[in-house]
């Protein structure tokens, strides 16, 4: 027993042995794990977490690649986004999807296609997956937007800018009756989502390469706030109102939360801001575009609107 403790910590003992038993212990690692092993690690990290991990080994190499790893990562309905990438247009539960695809799509290729902007409605609208959680986050362009008086030059006009993702922004001159009106179809996965107005007051450009913002066409908003309005097809109801500043910056306004709690249903939206009290003009404001994003989750500057008392 004396011996066999001996060799065990290394001590007497054959020194060719005992070092034969050092180095394979030294040559037994991470490498060996077997890959089924590596791949219930991986199931317990983000999608980043398992790409940086797949560099250490071959092990996670491979498990990085395995189906069942990335299926967890991606949303329900993935199958339903996937629909849009063929130009489906959604609805179709993925099965012109499966017709047009040569050879079927692993479920990691699906997760990186899904993490890229995929268009839709003319390319007035787009969603991805947030590349850490694989959560839904969308945007709607000013032009899939509903804006009272954009017609009309004397009010409205268009910028391109390269401060939008959607390379274009609605610029407001002067009007007395301010409202942009929004609708979406989409059957978002569930969880509970933020829906806000990405807005700049001031008008932007460049001079000899550098951002130039001129606020003196900015009026009118410190008078009263901004009325923001948000409802489902399955009755949830947001009724808030926010005074727009920081003149110079783009913030995202919140316009209310709704929350989807059935997996495939189709919900509709409509949403607004407004400012309609027509005793005075408003003027000297840009709108991007609406976000719709997964709860909690923060890109840029928020406002969070306080609720209505009426």
């Amino acid at each position: 027993m004396g011996a066999g403790v001996s060799g065990l910590f290394g001590l007497g003992g054959d020194e060719g042995e005992t070092s034969a038993a050092v180095g394979g212990a030294v040559a037994a690692g991470l490498g060996d794990l077997p890959e089924l092993c590596a791949a219930e690690v991986l199931l317990r990290l983000d999608a980043p977490e398992i790409c940086r991990l797949a560099r250490l080994n071959h092990s996670f190499r491979g498990a990085a690649g395995a189906d069942f790893v990335w299926e967890a990562k991606l949303p329900e309905n993935y199958r339903y986004l996937m629909s849009f990438v063929e130009g489906g247009g959604g609805g179709d539960d993925g099965r012109q999807l499966r017709r047009r695809r040569r050879r079927p799509a692993g479920k990691k290729e699906i997760y990186v296609r899904l993490a890229r902007p995929v268009p839709f409605d003319g390319g007035s609208k787009e969603f991805w997956l947030e590349k850490s959680k694989g959560r839904v986050c969308m945007a709607l362009s000013s032009k899939s937007l509903v804006i009272t008086g954009i017609d009309d030059r004397r009010y409205w006009q268009h910028i391109p800018t390269a401060e939008s993702r959607f390379h274009s922004v609605a610029y407001l001159q002067q009007i007395w009756w301010f409202e942009v009106v929004g609708e979406i179809d989409f059957s978002f996965p569930v969880g509970t989502y933020s829906l806000y107005f990405r807005i700049h007051l001031g008008k932007f450009y460049k001079r000899f390469g550098r951002r130039v913002c001129s606020t003196e066409h900015v009026h009118g908003w410190d008078k009263k706030p901004v009325r923001f309005q948000l409802s489902t097809s399955d009755g949830q109801h947001s009724l808030s109102q926010c005074s727009l500043g920081e003149p110079g910056s783009w913030v995202l306004y919140h316009a209310g939360d709704f929350v989807v709690s059935k997996p495939d249903q189709t919900i509709k939206l409509k949403f607004s801001m407004a400012q309609i009290d027509c005793t005075h003009t408003k003027g000297g404001l840009c709108v991007d575009s609406a976000f719709i994003y997964p709860k909690g989750f923060q890109q840029e500057r928020m406002v969070r609107s306080q609720k209505c008392r009426c």
